[in-house]
């Protein structure tokens, strides 16, 4: 462009010069309407003369448009440079205002033309599109000041872009003859910003820059990296001429690669980088297995080209091998003491959990080298602490923890990991997380393993039978490293809410400890320990001194949560905390002790109201009780008596078992009907109803069936059901009463919710010592049941209480 800029005709300068005096008359700031010409790879400045040629139909036609209309353009520069039709949002806003000289159409239909820049200018607004754009556009004033700054400004710029001309080869000298006559700070800026090898975006930042000044200290910077630049090209040329024969071009040529490398302290990058990957293999104290493949896949490298796709396989693969811990393992804390004092300080309850990992850290003290790493799986309701007790423990042993998330997991290959045949291959999830955990003996907590799933893909849980089994995990394979890894020091953990979803085999290779639900009383401490304090310090309220009392926490358990864990109940608190955090931002009073009564002010008004709140004791409805992988919960089942062919409906989405359980429930009534004074007429003339509300819920399981039995004879017999009373337990057909699961998370859910007395078969008398201290369950009575009559004597109102004789007498 210099040379451009430098090599004008006179014709041309005779007639731009009038041109010139007559546009430089214009007011500054005037609006003006001319033909855009959309510039590409190019930024044209004010006062630079430059041939363009001009090749777009529609750049042809603004062309056109200006050697109509006054010669005059408005020059824009194109945001994309590979835009072939811009519009209005490729082009920048702010360009130069050009003026046409000369005029050369070239055989292809193309043109040539020679343009000089005027001034700056900003475009308002596009006023036409087709054939060509043309917009309006304001005058942009060039400004500066006179001192001292500025000319020492314009003599430095001077003296770096005479030592850029003096080194650069595609310079002309008579470029920085024409800067030094260029007597004023902008024409100087943009004369040389016209001349040195700047991008595209930089030069139309120095033309967007208004202020002359700042051009020039921009224009500073950018010549000071390019006389660097240019001084080292230098350098190395030097170098390399000593060092070769002008007449061995190849040799040359590599002999000037090897230079530029030794200046920035680099060597062949691929010669280098297996260098490095060897070293890395010496340093490291592999298996004699993993040893000898990393050192054949090392030669397979040391042969390919840096260009060759699988030099990227195998870089990678080695990469793997040398970022896994294969001997590193932290040491463990035996310390017993320390261990329960971490694991209490933590987490309030769970004694078997923390028993049992005592149990582990005992045995290593006395058979480290005998015994193998247990797994555990944590079976219970969401927010019983399963996922933060395995940290914890990690704490206490002095591991690291690593944690993967197993829920939804699909494809088997999440395991294993995928073949390197594959494009983007890489190990499954059981490495990647060893080699985040860096050593061979983390905590590794597989979470919600309940949640797995299966696909044409493979079965996750069935990869997961050889990493959880002691007996193999000591030899993993997997497919991406195809090597194997020991698994054999790490202590794996799973977390569940439900085991009936996990495969037999998967679960016959787990040690089962159950998180059972927290009773009130365990919550109300839990939340003073630990909820409450890390609540107020979350919210910025640990120095107010807020206490809640214990008859808000118990207000808020009972009414605002219904959970076996604490998750909701610590949403609660923080709730309350939120409305206390935003008063005292506000400057407002608040008070610090948060009792029963405020809570409507916190939480609004109670979310969960007792089943037996606005219940009676009522004919055909008896209460029985469920589990929930949220913990308990009370089930009231209806039953009712309809006219017709003695047929029996279910309703409220039952499972199959449960159907079953009201058959059967049904044949023991029929059984005794003679024996209550119930008309066998009645079978064949009524049909019975049976119903559990909530029928969007799926129910099903055998503990129901006293409960059926218990609602079918209230209805058959019109006695009334002890609204206080309930249930749970499956029922045969000679009238025995059978043990059921869930036990404790049943009993603590009837005491939470008021129940007076809850009958039990009498076979689960050995899992009350699960329950929590009597002193802890006061007002609810257990009373023990072997068979249906026994229930029938606790569940029914006598006739002297309900006022009717019995259909016996």
């Amino acid at each position: 462009m210099a040379q451009e800029f430098m090599d004008n005709s006179g014709a041309f300068d005779d007639w731009l010069e009038e041109d010139f005096e007559r546009f430089q008359s214009t007011e500054q700031g005037s609006l003006i309407e001319l033909p855009v010409l959309a510039l590409r790879d190019a930024v044209m400045y004010p006062h630079m003369m430059v041939p363009l040629l001009v090749g777009r139909s529609t750049s042809l036609s603004a062309v056109e448009a200006a050697m109509e209309g006054g010669r005059r353009m408005i020059a824009l520069t194109q945001r994309d440079q590979q835009v072939e039709e811009p519009g209005e949002s490729d082009l920048y806003e702010i360009g130069t205002e050009i003026v046409i000289g000369r005029r050369l159409r070239m055989p292809d239909g193309s043109a040539s033309i020679w343009v000089q820049g005027q001034r700056r200018v900003k475009v308002n607004r596009f006023l036409q599109h087709t054939p060509h754009l043309t917009a309006e556009a304001t005058a942009l004033e060039d400004h500066w000041e006179k001192s001292l700054s500025t000319e020492a400004l314009m003599r430095a710029v001077l003296a770096l872009f005479e030592k850029v001309v003096q080194l650069s080869h595609n310079l002309p000298e008579d470029a920085y003859v024409a800067a030094v006559n260029a007597e004023e700070p902008g024409l100087l800026a943009d004369l040389v910003a016209s001349i040195i090898d700047l991008d595209v975006p930089r030069r139309q930042e120095l033309l967007e820059e208004l202020d002359a000044t700042r051009r020039l200290e921009h224009l500073s910077i950018e010549l000071a990296t390019e006389l660097d630049v240019l001084e080292l090209e230098n350098r190395i040329q030097s170098q390399v001429q000593e060092g070769i024969d002008k007449g061995q071009r190849e040799y040359f040529l590599r002999e000037q690669i090897r230079v530029m490398q030794d200046e920035l302290g680099e060597g062949d990058p691929f010669v280098e980088e297996v260098k490095d990957l060897r070293e890395q293999l010496e340093g490291l104290a592999l298996p004699e297995e993993i040893e000898k493949r990393a050192t054949r896949e090392l030669h397979r490298l040391e042969g390919l080209s840096s260009a060759s796709p699988e030099s990227g396989i195998i870089r990678t693969y080695l990469d793997w091998i040398i970022s896994l811990p294969w001997s590193q393992q932290t040491e463990d804390s035996l310390d017993l003491e320390q261990a329960q004092r971490i694991l209490d300080e933590t987490h309030f309850g769970l004694p078997k959990a923390k028993e049992r990992i005592l149990e582990h850290m005992a045995v290593r003290q006395l058979a480290a080298d005998k015994m193998k790493s247990p797994i555990l799986c944590f079976v219970g309701p969401p927010g019983t602490g399963k996922t933060s007790l395995g940290r914890s423990i990690a704490k206490a042993l002095g591991r690291s923890f690593v944690r993967v998330s197993l829920g939804g997991i699909r494809d088997e290959a999440e395991i294993r990991g995928h073949r390197r045949t594959y494009v983007g291959a890489l190990p499954g999830r059981i490495i990647q997380t060893m080699r985040r955990a860096e050593t061979i003996n983390p905590v590794f907590m597989l979470d919600e393993i309940d949640k797995l799933g299966m696909d044409f893909r493979g079965d996750p849980a069935a990869a997961l039978l050889e990493v959880l089994d002691p007996e193999q995990n000591a030899s993993f394979s997997d497919h991406y490293l195809d090597v194997s890894y020991d698994l054999s020091q790490v202590l794996f953990i799973t977390t569940a809410n439900d085991i009936d979803p996990i495969p037999p085999a998967l679960l016959d290779r787990m040690e089962v400890i159950e998180f059972p639900g927290y009773t009130e009383d365990e919550k109300i401490s839990i939340a003073r320990r630990f909820l409450i304090p890390r609540q107020l310090e979350q919210h910025g309220l640990e120095g107010q001194r807020i206490r809640f009392d214990t008859s808000a926490l118990q207000e808020i358990i009972r009414s605002y949560t219904y959970e076996a864990g604490v998750r909701n109940l610590e949403r609660e608190i923080a709730k309350v905390c939120r409305k206390l955090a935003r008063r005292l931002a506000e400057n407002n009073p608040f008070p610090r002790r948060i009792t029963a009564e405020s809570l409507d002010k916190y939480l609004g008004p109670p979310q969960i109201i007792s089943p037996l709140a606005e219940e009676r004791d009522e004919v055909g409805v008896a209460t029985g009780l469920a589990w929930t992988e949220a913990g308990g919960d009370l089930m009231a089942i209806e039953v009712t008596l309809l006219p017709g062919k003695g047929m029996l409906m279910l309703t409220g989405q039952l499972g199959d078992v449960m159907q079953e359980s009201a058959q059967t429930a049904l044949s023991y009534v029929r059984s005794r009907a003679a024996q209550f004074g119930i008309d066998s007429e009645d079978f064949e003339r009524l049909d019975i109803h049976v119903h559990l509300p909530e029928g969007a819920i799926p129910k099903d399981g055998p503990s129901a069936g006293i409960t059926l039995a218990t609602a079918m004879f209230s209805a058959l017999l019109q006695k009334r059901v002890r609204r206080d009373v309930a249930m749970t337990g499956e029922i045969t057909l000679r009238g025995n009463v059978l043990p059921v699961g869930g036990l404790r998370e049943k009993i603590l859910t009837a005491h939470r919710l008021g129940v007076k007395k809850v009958l039990l078969p009498k076979r689960n008398e050995k899992d009350l010592v699960e329950l929590p201290p009597r002193r802890k369950l006061r007002g609810l009575e257990l009373v023990l049941v072997s068979h249906m009559d026994e229930v029938l004597e606790h569940a029914l109102l006598d006739p002297l209480e309900d006022g009717r004789a019995s259909p016996a007498s």
